[in-house]
């Protein structure tokens, strides 16, 4: 039993060594579409996108791109770290890095290695530490929140702005033609009748 652990192991980091990570590619990329961009650089194998479970769905996403090679996986770093990267014929300032065990969803246990959990005591040194960490994470998600709402906001600020100021360009534009006859004038060019109110 612990050489097939550990031959499911080697195999894993085998696979990790294939993958490559890589960030802020645009909500509206597919499987497909990454495939075809990153197949200029060898075989894809699988595309994995990591979910962002804490903001919206509008946020850039991440990916776990596995190639065939090893060395695939510096050609597609290269690219993106010399130029744009270009997906779907538009550039995406996209980064590309080698991935990290600690990225995969499922992995396997490292053979001979134990974890073993226990709930810590107020009385435990490391408690303030925890508690400490436990706020900041809790205040660091509310200041996340804070900022798309603010956001929000105002993107829903400037587009009432912008409507208001074309609206208020046509009533403009309509006043204008009043004055200066042209609607009269064209009202008699096709036989209209307009009320001078």
């Amino acid at each position: 039993m612990g050489t097939s652990a550990e031959a499911e192991y080697a195999a894993f980091e085998d696979k990790v060594k294939r993958t490559v990570y890589i960030d802020n590619l645009s909500p509206q990329v597919t499987e497909s579409v990454l495939q075809t961009a990153l197949n200029q650089f060898g075989s894809v194998k699988s595309v994995q996108f990591i979910p962002n479970y804490l903001g919206p769905s509008n946020l850039a996403k991440c990916a776990l791109i596995e190639m065939e090679h090893a060395k695939q996986v510096e050609g597609v770093i290269l690219a993106a770290t010399e130029s744009p990267f270009m997906i779907s014929g538009m550039p995406r300032p996209v980064r590309a890095r080698r991935a990290e065990m600690e990225m995969f969803d499922e992995r396997p246990a490292k053979p001979g290695r134990k974890i073993v959990c226990s709930w810590m005591k107020p009385n435990d040194p490391s408690f303030a530490d925890a508690m400490q960490l436990k706020n900041f994470a809790k205040k660091s998600f509310a200041e996340a929140d804070l900022l798309l709402e603010l956001q929000e906001e105002e993107k829903l600020a400037h587009q009432q702005q912008d409507t208001l100021k074309t609206n208020y360009k046509k009533y403009e534009m309509i006043d204008a033609l009043l004055a200066d006859g042209t609607a009269r004038r064209l009202a008699r060019r096709y036989n209209m009748n307009v009320a001078d109110d």
